[in-house]
């Protein structure tokens, strides 16, 4: 049990809100509430490794105060069916197996990710309509139609004996969305006027002035673009969750007379289950498969792929690169960007385009995107209704949250109602009082290959270590207590110098490690530790003085007496 947890400052009637990821950084959003013996998580997102995390697949949150608390945790509760809000969900399950809550297309996006982990036999699902409440031990959770860049979105009303808390999910205000219905604003004011304590609110563009356009305008966009380059095969490439956007594209290519060709394994996936629950409608006879585009002129088919953020495996990196199996590019080819890059996705986003260019074709990257998130306009039309009495902005890196706190102090919030959060922290709040009254273990584990936890930062810095500098091996056998080297001293590396032009270097390095070997048997050393020590510091100020490099040095000695 966490000592931090349970020994805080007790506060009458006080729920407890802790976000274990969402803060300080863009996806990995998960959040739990606690009262008394109830918890519930909403959200098991995500991240997608920085690029100095060399080799890791993706990162997840470490849910270790979950797993402390498990016989108080109720279920996981899920807004959307982004990889930021669901993406873990299939590791944490696996630790932790609770039920799920969601709405169709998000648990049909869920299921999905289940049936790859040998998942979805075991894992209690439930399915929830908007306006629906369900109760879960000591809080009551009611999903309100929202809109955001996926269909299905929610925002929640979490009902708990301190009061109602808002958690608006990711959200924007789109009063015409491709498909369903515009958000519930009158449940949003309605919930005002019952009294909301506190809102948890999306940050993500909280420093962008006025109102994110509809996702229709993006429509338009595509029709005078398919216009204009009606005498080439068009590409569009673009989140596979984002189905708003691939109707539209199908919209369009119905409208043009034009085949459509869905490329990506997740691009499939999502589209598959999303027409199935009737959340993409699809004229007959649009969709072909990849092998019959060579049965019609490219000026009549329309490829929607995978691969916006510059992922090296997606199918668009493939088709640049030149390594599909099915699809070259050429001067014929009009490639379409569909997304804004991702936070630390802009140089792979642009390797992507240049091999794109290269290859003759036409690139286009502006003007046919619109964001799933609320900007400063939407914000305070959520806080005008709502009108809660504590503020908490989640979802965005600290920037984000500090321009959401700035927003409602502009609204009129005192500085002591608004709470800037890290990961971690634990915010009690009841109807008189708020503040943050310990801290939670919370943080990231990295999934590398099949490995889930068991690459830690000390693995990545050996690994960054060797990606800058190289390494360098030294091995020899020993005796130390009759004196002599029975084997070596040999040499290899690795990244380090090309060894056939090196000799010089390398011959100097090893009589340097052969006169350290001596000088530590001369001077009575038997611990093998200290030989490779130093070994190990001989050789490091040799190799500084003579390259100004720093490789990863490994001594391997081996008592042979």
């Amino acid at each position: 049990m966490n000592k931090n947890y349970d020994n805080q400052q007790k506060i009458v009637s006080a729920v407890k809100i802790i976000p274990l990821g969402g803060l300080e950084q863009i996806g990995m959003n998960i959040t739990a509430f606690a009262y008394d013996d109830t918890i519930i998580v909403v959200d098991c997102g995500l991240a997608f490794p920085d690029d100095d995390m060399l080799g890791i697949d993706l990162v997840i949150p470490d849910i270790a105060f979950l797993e402390e608390n498990r016989e108080k945790v109720k279920a996981f509760v899920i807004t959307h069916g982004h990889e930021d809000h669901i993406g873990a969900l299939p590791y944490i399950l696996k630790k932790l197996n609770i039920p799920v809550y969601a709405t169709r297309l998000t648990m049909g996006i869920i299921e999905n990710k289940l049936k790859e982990h040998d998942l979805l036999d075991i894992t209690e699902r439930h399915v929830v309509s908007f306006g629906d409440s369900i109760t879960l031990g000591d809080f009551g959770v009611e999903f309100i139609r929202t809109n955001h860049s996926i269909v299905d979105a929610a925002s929640l009303a979490i009902y708990s004996p301190a009061g109602i808390i808002v958690h608006t999910g990711d959200f924007k205000v789109d009063y015409t969305p491709v498909f369903g219905d515009a958000i519930d604003l009158p449940r949003f004011a309605e919930l005002g006027k019952k009294g909301v304590l506190a809102m948890l609110c999306d940050s993500t563009n909280a420093e962008s002035h006025g109102f994110t356009p509809s996702e229709k305008t993006v429509g338009e966009a595509f029709d005078q673009l398919f216009q204009k380059h009606k005498d080439t095969r068009i590409i569009i490439a673009t989140f596979a969750s984002n189905v708003d956007r691939v109707q539209q594209i199908i919209n369009s290519a119905y409208k043009f007379g034009r085949k459509v060709v869905v490329e990506g394994r997740s691009m499939v996936n999502i589209i598959d289950t999303a027409q199935n629950l009737g959340c993409l409608k699809i004229p007959e006879n649009t969709l072909i498969e990849t092998d019959l585009l060579r049965d019609y002129p490219d000026d009549r088919t329309v490829i929607i792929t995978t691969g916006s953020q510059g992922e090296s495996m997606a199918a668009l990196s493939r088709m640049a690169s030149g390594q599909h199996r099915k699809i070259s590019i050429g001067p014929k080819d009009t490639i379409i960007f569909s997304s804004h890059p991702i936070p630390g996705n802009e140089k792979a986003v642009t390797n992507v385009i240049n091999e794109l260019l290269r290859k003759g074709a036409d690139v286009i990257f502006q003007d046919v995107h619109v964001s799933g998130h609320a900007r400063q306009e939407e914000i305070k039309l959520i806080y005008s209704l709502t009108k809660p009495k504590y503020v908490v902005p989640v979802h965005g890196e600290y920037k984000h949250l500090k321009a959401h706190a700035e927003l409602a102090q502009g609204l009129g919030y005192d500085k002591e109602d608004i709470f800037v959060l890290t990961s971690g922290d634990v915010l009690s709040i009841s109807e008189d009082h708020a503040e943050v009254t310990g801290k939670v273990h919370a943080g990231a584990l990295y999934v590398d290959g099949l490995g889930i936890g068991d690459v830690g930062n000390a693995v990545l810095r050996d690994r960054q270590h060797l990606g800058e500098s190289g390494v360098f091996i030294v091995s020899a056998a020993i005796d130390p207590e009759n004196g002599y080297v029975v084997t070596g001293p040999a040499i290899v590396t690795r990244g380090f110098v090309y060894v056939k032009e090196s000799d010089e270097l390398i011959d100097e390095a090893r009589e340097l490690v052969q006169l350290a070997i001596e000088s530590c048997i001369e001077k009575g050393i038997t611990e093998i530790s200290r030989f490779r020590n130093t070994i190990r510091d001989e050789l490091s100020e040799f190799i500084w003085r003579r390259t100004k490099r720093s490789p990863m040095i490994i001594p391997i000695i081996m008592d042979a007496s």
